[in-house]
């Protein structure tokens, strides 16, 4: 889409980012002992820590992903809310608790406790890194996304400047200064996302969306009588589609034919020789704007223009009963070109608000749709209590009560904005401000439409957020590598200080990673690709917790078992996958070396039974095992 930056939008995200460093410079002069580093030295207030928890999970994934997820499918994103949210509830009830009782610093000192086993150390240390990765990804993309429109600059410029920032964060002050991090901008994006909601319903549903300073694609329509001009100078059929390539002033064009005629698509195409045209034109032509309305509203039986503003249980029934324009892309060559196109669908309400659009299989009743389905939902509930990130914050609070309060506060905050999360996606679809080349940016645009100002509140929080994030999950990896892997794997014994500074090291690493993945993944919907994260925390790591947690015949063997096969069996799944193939590869989805997406039902099943036959087979090792109370 066309973007031009605002300069009120890039001073506030400096501002944000001054404050954020300067919290990081603040209380680097207080972190001088690995407890401090990795854990906040354990001092953080629950209620703190339960906003910062929130501010944690209400990743890039939560605000960008999903309120895209929500604009372009309907209820099938807010399925990823769903279970998002559920995910907390065996945190709260299996793991909050006793996992403050055995850990330290990190996830591997939980599973550890009992065995001082150089194989959990290792394992648990690499899988903290891999699910930390995987998390890492939709984060830089996310951060990517939403530079764009906020400062004007590439993709890659976005994720590059998180990289730099985060890594400042995380090698200055560690978990103290990212707790703080997290709980401003856990606050910030529930109190503004509520503003954006009422925004929304006091806007209403309009047939014309026209807002103050953004720009909305206005289609053409053409028929056979009436050709305004344009010239048809070829065909081409796609998945039952006929679309038609019409010339106009030297200037090409694609179309879809339909009963009453001619309807503009959206098209961008890739030359021979690299040049990308937008609807035709180059990109500074500005030809290329931002899309999504209400094709029917129906109030009370009969159709209207506009609603006025609505309640929250009125804007979702209207919705219901009215239609909406979907854009769907489709991928096709024209000779040497390759082309890409959004067409228009029109969609009743009622199908958006149930489930169907993006798990479209599930309708067709087919066994792999549903099997993918069924494993999704299963990763993102079980992947909450696993996810390293997520595990490390019970060590910054004193108690285990306290880590039961901050889940308990987690909960409600992150309940509520996920609520929110319907309507912010469903205002996206209607507002004209969907950006079919990025779903992410659904919510920040939704936000330029009720003003610039709002926007770049909206927008340098939801960088922050990505901030936040990042800088957790590169707590974790570094915790991973200098306590679990270089001190206690390698037995290297290193001092606090020693353990800082190669968490330091560690840090800059796993940053400098991050930012080629985020670059590397372009375009895809981080809702999406955090699901996969999911899926190998819960492959990887939630059958060794709950194992050990509540099974006494658990061994330091079939931990380390478990957790191997968990990480091979998602990995091999989601590389041998159609996403993978299809973004990588140039592999059609239909024919991929097999059809699962999501691969929780399979890896954690095998992850779980492993743990149960190795240790059964390898009791006479629970001889030396560690009494922990």
């Amino acid at each position: 889409m066309i973007y031009e930056a605002s300069t009120f939008a890039i001073i506030l995200f400096i501002v944000f980012v001054v404050i954020v460093l300067g919290l990081s410079f603040y209380f680097a002069r207080k972190t001088k002992s690995a407890s401090s580093y990795f854990a906040a030295g354990g001092t953080i207030h629950w209620a703190v820590n339960g906003i910062a928890f929130a501010g944690d999970y209400l990743s890039a994934a939560s605000f960008l992903g999903i309120c895209g997820m929500i604009a372009f499918s309907g209820y099938d994103g807010f399925l990823y809310s769903i279970g998002y949210l559920a995910g907390w509830i065996v945190a709260l009830f299996l793991v909050a608790e006793p996992l403050k009782r055995l850990g330290k610093f990190t996830f591997t000192d939980a599973l550890d406790a009992k065995f001082n086993s150089k194989a959990i150390q290792l394992t648990a240390a690499v899988s903290t890194l891999i699910v930390s990765l995987f998390y890492l990804i939709p984060q830089m993309v996310g951060a990517g996304a939403l530079v764009t429109p906020l400062l004007g600059m590439p993709h890659w410029v976005g994720v590059v400047i998180v990289g730099i920032i985060v890594i400042t964060i995380v090698a200055t002050a560690g978990m103290t200064s990212t707790t703080y991090v997290q709980f401003i901008k856990g606050g910030l994006l529930i109190v503004f996302s509520t503003i954006l909601a009422v925004y929304i319903f006091n806007n209403g549903l309009t047939l014309t969306p026209d807002h103050e300073d953004q720009k909305y694609h206005n289609f053409i329509e053409l028929n056979e009588g009436n050709m305004q001009g344009y010239e048809i100078v070829s065909n081409i059929d796609v998945k039952d589609h006929h679309f038609v390539k019409v010339e106009k002033d030297s200037v090409f064009r694609w179309f879809e034919q339909t009963d009453n005629g001619f309807i503009e698509l959206l098209s961008t195409t890739v030359t021979i020789d690299g040049t990308q045209l937008f609807n035709g034109e180059p990109r500074e032509n500005e030809k290329f704007f931002q899309v999504g309305h209400m094709s029917k509203i129906i109030v009370n039986g009969k159709e209207v223009k506009k609603t006025g503003s609505l309640s929250p249980f009125k804007f979702l029934s209207t919705i219901g009963n009215s239609e909406i324009v979907r854009f769907l892309k489709v991928n096709f060559a024209d000779g040497t070109n390759k082309i890409t196109i959004w067409r228009q669908q029109i969609t009743t309400g009622s199908d958006m608000l149930t489930p169907g659009l993006k798990f479209t299989k599930i309708k067709e009743d087919s066994l792999i749709g549903k099997i993918n389905f069924i494993s999704l939902m299963l990763a993102l509930f079980l992947g909450t209590a696993s996810l390293p990130h997520i595990l490390i914050r019970y060590y910054t609070v004193p108690s285990q009560r306290a880590a039961r309060k901050s889940t308990i506060v987690a909960i409600a905050a992150i309940g509520f904005f996920y609520i929110l999360t319907l309507f912010m996606g469903l205002g996206a679809a209607v507002n004209g401000v969907l950006d079919v080349e990025s779903s992410n940016m659904s919510g920040p645009l939704l936000a330029k439409a009720f003003g610039i100002g709002l926007f770049s509140i909206i927008s340098a929080i939801a960088f922050a957020t990505v901030l936040g994030t990042v800088s957790g999950l590169i707590v974790a990896s570094s915790g991973a590598i200098a306590h679990d892997f270089i001190d206690r794997f390698l037995g290297r014994n290193l001092t606090d200080k020693g353990k800082v500074f190669a968490g330091k090291i560690a840090a800059f690493s796993v940053g400098i990673v991050a930012i080629i993945l985020g670059i590397l993944f372009k375009g895809m919907n981080v809702s999406f690709l955090v699901g996969w994260a999911f899926a190998v925390a819960a492959s990887a790591n939630l059958p060794a917790i709950l194992m050990v947690l509540f099974w006494a015949k658990t061994t330091a063997k079939g931990v380390a078992w478990s957790i191997v096969v968990g990480i091979v069996t998602a990995l091999g799944i989601i590389i041998t996958g159609p996403t993978i193939g299809d973004q990588f590869f140039g592999i059609a989805k239909e024919n991929a070396i097999q059809p699962l997406d999501a691969p929780a039902i399979i890896s954690f099943t095998l992850a779980l039974l492993t743990l149960v036959v190795v240790s059964l087979l390898t009791q006479k090792d629970n001889v030396n095992k560690i009494d922990v109370k």
